[in-house]
């Protein structure tokens, strides 16, 4: 049987209650869990929009989890996906989120990097190769 897909994907954070709302409130996935894990810890679950991806809130105070840097840039290991990356990318700036690389557009079509309330940051690409915004 062929592995079909992935099923979480885990996010190390400072603060998951701060985090909880960057997702929620400013990005727009859905809390699907928010329980008590273990003695102190919480698990924390949120949905993207289109029901695919499912991110886990770690508690990582260390960064042991954070992602590399290489050349003196944090790097992306995931890319996030959008119908218009610059519309979005206006439309997150607008409420606060930082984007250490705006968009442009690549041989690959057009992305932008932008960061998390924990320091994380993550590619935003866009589908299809033409913007409207």
């Amino acid at each position: 049987m062929p592995i079909r897909g992935v099923s979480k994907v885990v996010i190390g954070v400072r603060d998951q209650e701060r985090a909880r709302r960057f997702w929620a409130e400013t990005i727009g996935f859905a809390v699907t869990t928010d329980m008590p894990y273990g003695d102190s810890d919480r698990w924390v679950e949120l949905t993207s929009a289109d029901g695919r991806t499912v991110l886990v809130l770690s508690p990582d105070p260390d960064d042991q989890m954070r992602f590399p840097v290489r050349d003196g840039v944090p790097t992306a290991n995931f890319f996030f996906y959008a119908d218009d990356v610059v519309a979005t990318h206006a439309e997150l700036s607008a409420k606060g989120v930082e984007f250490p690389s705006t968009p442009t557009h690549q041989p690959w079509g057009w992305w932008a990097m932008f960061a998390d309330t924990e320091g994380n940051h993550f590619a935003l690409q866009q589908r299809d190769q033409q913007p409207t915004g």
